[in-house]
C-alpha cells in the first residue's frame, strides 16, 4: 500500500475483510500518519471492516464514466414519503460531486430533513464507474427490503457517540482487547479484564456505549435489564443469570451488558430481601467462574454506583470503572453534530452557539433539544401539510430546514436534566 503514490481526487480500490472491495476517492489529511487513513462509516460497512481493521488500496487510473446506474431505496428509510426521489435525494447527491460507484454498494442521501439509504443495483458498463453530468441514474422498481440486506447501516458506531472520547478509549481498551486479540494477554501472562462498570448520570450515553462497542467488534450481545431477571418463584431470578451467561459463552466472542445492575446487585448489608442477596451471590460466582479463554466480558451500567454490592468492585469481577460524565462544551458540539447530522439546518444556525449556552445538557437532553427545534419547524409548515393524506410530498418536505430561532425557542422550553435537582 503505497499512499504517498495518491493524489487529492483520485480515485482508488479499497479491499477489506471477506475479500469485498469498494471504489472511493481520495482526499488529503495532513494530520494522519504514513499507512492510516479514514474512511467513513457507510464505506467501513460496504467494506465490512471496523475501526481498527487492515484495508489495501489500489490507485485506480483507469475508472470510467457510468453511462446508466440503477438504484434502489431501503424500504424502511423511505416510509411515509411521496414525489420524487430524484429531485430531492439523488439529484442534489450526484449532481457536479463525480461519486463512485461500485455494484452491490450502500449509499446515504440526505434531503428534507431526512436520510434515505439507497442501494447501487446495476452499473454499466462496468462494476465500478463514477458518475458524471451524462450519466443515465435510473430508479424506478421495488424498494428493496432490510431484512434481505448483509449490512445494516442503521447500527450504532463509534459514530454515533459523542462528548466522552476519553471514556470511549477506555472502554475500546479494555473491551477490544481481550475480545479481538486475547492471545495478547496469554503472551504477557496475565488474565484478560472481564468486566467494566460504567456510571453517571441519566443519559449520558451509557447503554448507547455498550451497543456501538458490541456492532464495532462485531461481538455477540447480550442485554439484562435488571428488573427483568427478578423472579418472585425461588430459583428463576438466578436461573435466569446462569442462562444469560451460558448463552454469551455459546458465542463467543460476546458482551453481557447488564443495564441498572443497583436493582440486581444491591449491597447485601442494606437489603432485607433474601432474592436479592441470592442474585448477588450467584452474580458474583458466575463473574469468578468464566474461564479466563471463554471471550466473554461483562459491561454494567448504574446511576448509583454505590448501592452496588462492595464486593463486585474489585478486580477480577469489575476490573475498571469509567465515569461517564456530563459533557463540556466541546463535547456538547460533538453531540450536537450527530444529532443534527441528518436535519437540514438554515444558513444561520450556530452550533457552537448553541453549545455554549446548553451547559449542564447531557446527550439524552440535547437530542431532545434538537427534537424540539424540528418540531418548532414542523409546526411552522403545518399549513403546507395536508393531515388526511397517507403520504407527504417531496417537495414539502424538501422546504423544511430547522433554524436558529426553533433552537432559541427549544432552549426557552427544554431544562437541562443534571441540573433539574438543583432547580
Amino acid at each position: 500500500m503505497e499512499l504517498l503514490q495518491l493524489f487529492r481526487g483520485d480515485a482508488v480500490l479499497v479491499k477489506g475483510k471477506k475479500r469485498k472491495d469498494t471504489i472511493l476517492i481520495v482526499l488529503a489529511d495532513d494530520d494522519m500518519e504514513d499507512g492510516v487513513c479514514r474512511i467513513n462509516r457507510v464505506a467501513r460497512l460496504n467494506l465490512r471492516v471496523r475501526l481498527g481493521d487492515i484495508v489495501t488500496i489500489h490507485p485506480c487510473p483507469e475508472i470510467k464514466f457510468a453511462s446508466r446506474i440503477s438504484v434502489l431505496p431501503i424500504a424502511d428509510t423511505i416510509e411515509g414519503i411521496t414525489g420524487s426521489l430524484f429531485d430531492v435525494f439523488l439529484k442534489p447527491y450526484f449532481v457536479d460531486a463525480y461519486r463512485p460507484v461500485r455494484k452491490g454498494d450502500h449509499f446515504i442521501a440526505r434531503g428534507g430533513m431526512r436520510q434515505v439509504e439507497f442501494k447501487v443495483v446495476e452499473v454499466e458498463p462496468e462494476e465500478y464507474a463514477i458518475v458524471s453530468q451524462d450519466t443515465i441514474i435510473h430508479s424506478e422498481g421495488e424498494p428493496i427490503n432490510r431484512e434481505d440486506e448483509e449490512n445494516n447501516l442503521n447500527e450504532v458506531g463509534y459514530d454515533d457517540i459523542g462528548g466522552c472520547r476519553k471514556q470511549m478509549a477506555q472502554i475500546r481498551e479494555m473491551v477490544e482487547l481481550p475480545l479481538r486479540h486475547p492471545q495478547l494477554f496469554k503472551a504477557i501472562g496475565i488474565k484478560p479484564p472481564k468486566g467494566v462498570l460504567m456510571y453517571g448520570p441519566p443519559g449520558t450515553g451509557k447503554t448507547l456505549m455498550a451497543r456501538a462497542v458490541a456492532n464495532e467488534t462485531g461481538a455477540f450481545f447480550f442485554l439484562i435489564n435488571g428488573p427483568e431477571i427478578m423472579s418472585k418463584m425461588a430459583g428463576e431470578s438466578e436461573s435466569n443469570l446462569r442462562k444469560a451467561f451460558e448463552e454469551a459463552e455459546k458465542n463467543a466472542p460476546a458482551i453481557i451488558f447488564i443495564d441498572e445492575i443497583d436493582s440486581i446487585a444491591p449491597k447485601r448489608d442494606k437489603t432485607n430481601g433474601e432474592v436479592e442477596r441470592r442474585v448477588v451471590s450467584q452474580l458474583l460466582t458466575l463473574m469468578d467462574g468464566m474461564k479466563a479463554r471463554s471471550n466473554v466480558v461483562v459491561i454494567a451500567a448504574t446511576n448509583r454506583p454505590n448501592s452496588i454490592d462492595p464486593a463486585l468492585r474489585r478486580f477480577g469481577r469489575f476490573d475498571r470503572e469509567v465515569d461517564i460524565g456530563i459533557p463540556d462544551a466541546t463535547g456538547r458540539l460533538e453531540v450536537l453534530r450527530i444529532h443534527t447530522k441528518n436535519m437540514k439546518l438554515a444558513d444561520d444556525v450556530d452550533l457552537e452557539t448553541i453549545a455554549s449556552e446548553t451547559h449542564g445538557y447531557v446527550g439524552a437532553d440535547i437530542a431532545s433539544l434538537c427534537s424540539e427545534a424540528a418540531m418548532q419547524q414542523i409546526r411552522e409548515k403545518m399549513d403546507l401539510i395536508d393531515l388526511e393524506e397517507e403520504t407527504i410530498d417531496a417537495e414539502v418536505l424538501d422546504s423544511l430546514g430547522v433554524t436558529m430561532d426553533n433552537f432559541r425557542f427549544a432552549l426557552g422550553n427544554s431544562n437541562p436534566s443534571a441540573l433539574r435537582e438543583t432547580n
